[in-house]
C-alpha cells in the first residue's frame, strides 16, 4: 500500500503551513492530526468504507480536513452544492444513500429543510454552530481519538461522488468506485510543474470537480493551500499579493472579474506563474486581456466531470489558436463522430468520444452509464473539430444543455418549473451568448390567451423554487413555439435567432 501523502509531508515538513484560511494557519502535522480526529468522529457514526457523506459548505479548512478524513476511511465524499435548494438537497442526499451530512452555518436551515425528504437515519453534523438535533463537529473534534490509523487504507487517492445534470431526467451521482488512476494525477502534476513550493490559491467552490482535483493535486506534492471562503477578485488580489500566490484555478467568469479588478485597481501579481481554466470557453478577448495583465500564465483544459481531463492548451497557445481547447492529454484516445458513427475528417464536426481511464459511472444508474458509451468510447454530447495540428475546437453540444458560468443547467427541470405558472402555454429553456457567464438562461415563452404575466414575474417565481444560478436572467415572449408534426419543440430554431452573430454556438 502506497504511503499517505499527508502522513508524509507531516513527518517530513511538519510545520510546513498546509491551509490558510483568513488568519487561520494549520501546518502539515496539525492537518494530519485533525484529518485522523475527524476520520475517527466519522467512524464513530458509523461511517466506513463505501458510504457516503455529503458536505454542504462554504470553503474551508474543516473541508479539507473532512476530505481528508473520508479518504483515509476509504467512505465518499459528496460535496452538494450550496445553491441549492431544499428539494433539490433532499434529492442528493436520498439518492446517494449518504449516512451523513456536514454543514457550516449557513447551510444548516437548507438541510433541515430538506432532512426528512431525505431519508431515515441520516447523521447531522453541524461544523461551526450549535443547531438542535445536530452533532457539533467542534465539540465532537476535542474528544476525538489522535490515534495514528482509523479503519481503512488510508488510499492515497479519493473517490468523491459529484452531482452533475446529465442530459435526461434528475442529476445523476457521477464517481469512481476504485479512485483515480494515479498515474493521471501524476501526468497532470508534471504538465503544471507541480511543487512542495506552490501556493495554490483556491477561490472557487470546492464542490466543483476541477476546484476539488486541482486543490488534491497541490496537497500530493506538500504545497500550500490558500483557501478563499467564497470568490471575490478585490479579496483573490490581495491573497496573491499578500501570499506570493503561483497557481489558481478558475472559470472564465471569475477571470472576468479578476481582470476587471486587475485592470481597475492593479495589485503585486508577478508570483502567480499558472492560471489554469475549465468549465467553460473562455472568450479570445478575455484571454488578450488577461495576458496583459497577468502575463503568459493560461492554462485552458476540457472536460467533464464523468471523462476527467481530456485535452489541454498551452500557455504559449492560448492566442496562436483562438477557440481550441487544446490538444488531447497522453493515454487519452479521442473519436470525433459523425452521425452514421463513422470518423470525421480534419475540419470537419463530430461528435467528442473519449476512451480513458479517468472514466466515471452514474451510481446506481448502470443503463444511464452505458447510454453514453460507445464501443468503449463515451460522451457528453459536445460537438468539435480537429485542425491540422491536432487542436480540438468545441463548437456546439448535441444536447440541450446548458454550461453558465461552469455550472450545467439543465433546461427540462427550468421549463417544468415555468410550466406550473398559471398564465404560461408553453415554454423553451436555453441558453444565449453572454459575455462574463458563457451563456446565461433565457426562458421563451408562450401565454395561454387573455392571460398576462411580466419577466420579472415568471423569474421570481422560479426563484422561490430553484438554485439561483437555475432561474432564467432573462425572458421573452412569443405567440408561438415551434413544433414538430410530433409535438417536439425545435429548439434549435428557437436558438439560431439568439446566436446568430455570436461567432460560436456554444
Amino acid at each position: 500500500m502506497a504511503a499517505d501523502h499527508l502522513a508524509v509531508h507531516a513527518e517530513s515538513s511538519p510545520d510546513k503551513p498546509a491551509v490558510v484560511a483568513g488568519e487561520r494557519v494549520i501546518d502539515y502535522s496539525t492537518l494530519d492530526r485533525r484529518a485522523n480526529q475527524a476520520a475517527h468522529l466519522l467512524e464513530g457514526l458509523g461511517c466506513g468504507k463505501g458510504d457516503r457523506v455529503a458536505i454542504m459548505s462554504y470553503n474551508s479548512i474543516e473541508y479539507v480536513e473532512i476530505g481528508n478524513a473520508l479518504r483515509r476511511l476509504e467512505a465518499v465524499i459528496v460535496p452538494v452544492n450550496y445553491r441549492l435548494r431544499g428539494a433539490e438537497v433532499a434529492y442528493v442526499l436520498r439518492d446517494s444513500g449518504a449516512k451523513a451530512v456536514l454543514a457550516d452555518a449557513d447551510h444548516v436551515p437548507v438541510v433541515d429543510s430538506a432532512r426528512h425528504d431525505a431519508g431515515d437515519g441520516v447523521h447531522l453534523v453541524a461544523l461551526d454552530a450549535r443547531s438542535p438535533g445536530w452533532f457539533d463537529y467542534q465539540a465532537l473534534m476535542r474528544s476525538a481519538s489522535t490515534s495514528e490509523e482509523p479503519t481503512g487504507s488510508a488510499a492515497s487517492v479519493g473517490a468523491p461522488m459529484i452531482y452533475t445534470s446529465g442530459t435526461t431526467g434528475n442529476p445523476k451521482g457521477t464517481w469512481r468506485p476504485d479512485g483515480i488512476d494515479l498515474a493521471n494525477l501524476v501526468e497532470l502534476i508534471v504538465m503544471f510543474g507541480l511543487s512542495q513550493d506552490d501556493v495554490h490559491l483556491v477561490c472557487g467552490p470546492l464542490y466543483h470537480s476541477a476546484v476539488a482535483l486541482l486543490s488534491a493535486l497541490h496537497q500530493v506534492v506538500g504545497a500550500t493551500l490558500v483557501i478563499q471562503r467564497k470568490f471575490d477578485a478585490a479579496e483573490a488580489l490581495e491573497l496573491i499579493e499578500r501570499h506570493r500566490v503561483t497557481t489558481t484555478f478558475m472559470a472564465p467568469t471569475l477571470l472576468h472579474r479578476l481582470a476587471d479588478e486587475q485592470g481597475a485597481r492593479p495589485r503585486e501579481v508577478s508570483s502567480l506563474r499558472a492560471l489554469m481554466m475549465s468549465a467553460a470557453p473562455c472568450p479570445y478577448a478575455l484571454k488578450v486581456r488577461a495576458e496583459a495583465l497577468f502575463g503568459c500564465v493560461l492554462w485552458e483544459f476540457y472536460g467533464s466531470t464523468e471523462t476527467g481531463v481530456n485535452t489541454m492548451l498551452r500557455p504559449e497557445d492560448q492566442l496562436r489558436k483562438p477557440g481550441s481547447c487544446g490538444t488531447a492529454m497522453p493515454g487519452q484516445e479521442v473519436r470525433l463522430v459523425r452521425a452514421d458513427g463513422t470518423e470525421a475528417a480534419v475540419g470537419e464536426p463530430g461528435e467528442f468520444m473519449v476512451r480513458t481511464t479517468w472514466l466515471a459511472e452514474y451510481f446506481g444508474q448502470p443503463q444511464a452509464t452505458a447510454s453514453h458509451m460507445h464501443d468503449g468510447f463515451f460522451s457528453v454530447g459536445d460537438i468539435a473539430y480537429r485542425d491540422e495540428e491536432g487542436f480540438y475546437f468545441i463548437c456546439d453540444r448535441s444536447t440541450d444543455m446548458i454550461i453558465s458560468g461552469g455550472v450545467n443547467v439543465y433546461p427540462a427541470e427550468v421549463e417544468a418549473v415555468i410550466s406550473a405558472h398559471p398564465a404560461v402555454m408553453d415554454v423553451a429553456v436555453i441558453g444565449v451568448p453572454d459575455d462574463r457567464w458563457g451563456e446565461s438562461v433565457k426562458a421563451v415563452v408562450q401565454l395561454r390567451d387573455g392571460a398576462t404575466a411580466t419577466p420579472d414575474e415568471l423569474i421570481a417565481f422560479c426563484a422561490e423554487r430553484l438554485a439561483g444560478f437555475k432561474k432564467p436572467r432573462s425572458v421573452d415572449f412569443v405567440e408561438e413555439l415551434p413544433r414538430d408534426a410530433a409535438g417536439k419543440l425545435l429548439k434549435r430554431r428557437i436558438r439560431e435567432r439568439y446566436w446568430l452573430g455570436a461567432g460560436r454556438q456554444i
